[in-house]
């Protein structure tokens, strides 16, 4: 009996130190630098998670592919934090629905450079195997943040004219959702074939109601061809960002051209001969676009075409 009672008070003092050990174990478990989290979030992203299986081809009219869980949330939030140290960049040029050029303000956008960050060039491989189309003929990757009443109307993402823009026409676009919108933010096909198919049991907005809505997910991607087969504008790949009625949307766009779009000297080589007196900036914000990679990916705006004079042809080096 007493050596069942020493063996009572043995166990008893092991335990009374167990609370402490846990609480130890526990506070040294998740007190990690953000340094040590960086290094756990490379070592999990990794351009072979590409699974094809989980693509699946919603729309035939235009090419629609969803795939689920693209990103993982640990991505997303770096994505995202990437574009807070960014300098905003919210007026683009783009297709409307007549086809001409405009500016548009909208959510705001930023540009990220994936040479200097590892986990968004991993990421941009991804993207790569999924569309099966070179990373150099990405334009790079474009973070959007939309808040309430936020939209983008409904547009194209090709060009009109082929031959003015630095590595072609842009055949497909792969849009990435960092993040959860409560209430509406849907992207919308407007032509779809499919156009009248009901996701059931989703709540989407009226604006959603126009076409085939794709809900944004945390995590989820979407690839569309704005090309046809024979390199002409595909129309029926008309789209829309609706309206953030709630929450916020964040996402990110990467668009993959007909040829590289890396060649400066491509895009110097399309923008209209200047007088040196008047190589001047158009815009006070010229230098930091320049600095973030703005000439290479948006030459037309800040360069300029054929038929149209840069914004910023002297911070882009140009004249």
């Amino acid at each position: 009996m007493a050596s069942r009672f020493l063996l009572f008070l043995h166990l008893l003092a092991l335990f009374s130190f167990l609370p402490f050990s846990f609480s130890k174990l526990i506070e040294s478990r998740f007190k990690v630098s953000n340094a040590e989290r960086l290094i756990l979030l490379r070592e999990r992203t990794q351009p072979v998670r590409f699974n094809p299986s989980k693509s699946k081809q919603i729309s035939w009219n235009p090419r629609v592919s969803l795939y689920e869980g693209f990103l993982s949330d640990d991505e997303c939030d770096h994505l995202i934090s990437l574009a807070h140290s960014k300098v905003e960049i919210p007026l683009i040029i783009d297709n409307n629905i007549s086809g001409t050029r405009r500016i548009i303000p909208t959510g705001k956008k930023y540009l990220v450079n994936s040479k200097k960050d590892e986990i968004l060039s991993k990421i941009e491989e991804r993207i790569s195997l999924w569309t099966m189309f070179p990373k150099e003929h990405g334009g790079g990757i474009q973070i959007w943040n939309y808040r309430v009443n936020d939209s983008y109307g409904p547009h194209y993402d090709f060009y009109e004219n082929n031959e003015a823009e630095l590595g072609g026409n842009r055949v497909a676009t792969v849009l990435m959702y960092l993040s959860n919108a409560t209430h509406g933010g849907e992207t919308v096909f407007l032509k779809s074939q499919t156009k009248n198919s009901k996701l059931e049991g989703e709540s989407l907005s009226k604006c959603a109601s126009a076409g085939y809505a794709i809900k944004p997910v945390k995590g989820n991607a979407v690839m569309f061809f704005n090309l046809n087969l024979d390199s002409t504008p595909d129309n029926s790949s008309l789209h829309e960002g609706c309206k953030v009625l709630e929450g916020e949307k964040w996402s990110a766009t990467m668009y993959f051209h007909k040829g590289p779009v890396h060649q400066r000297e491509l895009a110097a080589a399309l923008t209209l001969p200047v007088d040196q007196d008047e190589c001047t900036d158009e815009d006070d914000n010229c230098a930091s676009w320049a600095e973030l990679g703005e000439c290479e990916r948006n030459p037309v705006f800040m360069l300029g075409s054929s038929d149209y004079s840069g914004a910023c042809r002297k911070s882009c080096k140009a004249c």
